[in-house]
């Protein structure tokens, strides 16, 4: 479960460099939303697989 949630976190992290780098350029909405809508379902996903992890160890 550990491994997961690292590589969740790094993507999460990728999508916040994107973001900073899609804002800093002034690029479109497009880009910026693509962004954030990673960052989202990064957070969402950490949150599945802890809520997964506490299930299989009950």
């Amino acid at each position: 479960m550990r491994e997961a949630i690292t590589v969740i976190t790094v993507g999460i992290v990728g999508w916040a460099i994107y973001l900073v780098f899609a804002l800093a350029s002034n690029a479109d909405s497009k880009a910026i939303y693509t962004a954030l809508v990673g960052i989202i379902l990064g957070l969402v996903g950490i949150r599945y697989t802890i809520r997964r992890g506490r299930r299989e160890k009950i």
